[in-house]
């Protein structure tokens, strides 16, 4: 009764919510679209990647607020992003038209625009998300990596770890967030060495200890340049590593052919080819 009554209230109201995606590098990557929401909201709230990125916004919404203050050392993120979702979710049912500015995609690595979206329309609210350039994008870039040549699997570090995951080491292998690897309590902010070393200890299941490891960071500002580092697998636990890098595992075998398969395809091929020669 609760719920039904709340979303028919809800109707009248012209709340509404668009979580947009502020792309990786500073002003280059913010569609026009995505300007146009931040420019005519009533609210922004904004997470973004660091303090300068943030100053840029408020040249286009001076009156933007910030989402950072309510990380905090030894309190769980998920924690956090509950708090973003119940801060945004009071100005939408005040009937305010709110956007939120994320950085890169709104929709990669970022629970809370996907729930924030899940409440307000379970609510009867008008919501949605306007994508933006992410850190993929930017890696594909970079590398010169073409995700269709060979195929490519991406995983959060952790839970490669934490699940049994299969690894097809004939196509790209990209690791998110292995500054933060085996980390259980989502209340740090990095791990050291050791857990990288567990995490190598599974990667080396699939990859000889030689095997090339590319640590990646996508440029963030115009006048920065994206790191790329190469390393063994083995040196991956001795090397600096942060929050904002990813490590991608190149293909350690070529692709073998599915010999089944490609007869059954052959067959087909025959009988279309017999099919169109007795139609003639």
């Amino acid at each position: 009764m609760q719920t039904s009554s709340l979303t028919a209230s809800n109707s009248t109201c012209h709340g509404s919510l668009a979580c947009v995606g502020f792309g990786m590098t500073l002003g280059s990557h913010l569609t026009p679209l995505a300007r146009s929401h931040i420019e005519r909201a009533d609210v922004v709230f904004a997470a973004l990647s660091d303090g300068i990125v943030e100053k840029w916004l408020q040249r286009l919404r001076p009156d933007v607020r910030s989402l950072q203050p309510y990380y905090r050392e030894g309190k769980s993120r998920l924690k956090t992003y509950r708090e973003w979702v119940a801060l945004i979710m009071t100005e939408v049912r005040a009937g305010k038209r709110v956007c939120g500015v994320f950085y890169g995609h709104p929709g990669i690595f970022a629970w809370s625009p996907h729930k924030a979206i899940e409440v307000a329309r379970a609510e009867g609210f008008e919501a949605y998300m306007e994508p933006g350039i992410s850190a993929e994008d930017c890696l594909y870039a970079d590398l010169g990596i073409d995700p269709g040549r060979l195929g490519c699997q991406h995983f959060e570090a952790s839970q490669l770890l934490f699940y049994e995951r299969r690894i097809d080491n004939a196509g790209y292998l990209v690791l998110w967030q292995v500054g933060l690897v085996g980390d259980w309590s989502l209340t740090r902010f990095q791990t050291g060495s050791a857990y990288r070393q567990v995490l190598v200890d599974r990667l080396s299941q699939d990859y000889p200890p030689d095997h090339e490891v590319i640590v990646y960071r996508g440029a963030t500002l115009p006048i920065e340049k994206p790191r790329i580092r190469r390393v063994a697998l083995r040196d991956l636990p001795n090397i600096p590593l942060t929050t904002e890098e990813t490590v991608v595992l190149p293909p350690a075998q070529p692709l073998k052919l599915n010999l089944a398969m490609k007869e059954r395809l052959d067959a087909l091929d025959a009988l279309e080819k017999a099919g169109k020669a007795v139609q003639v």
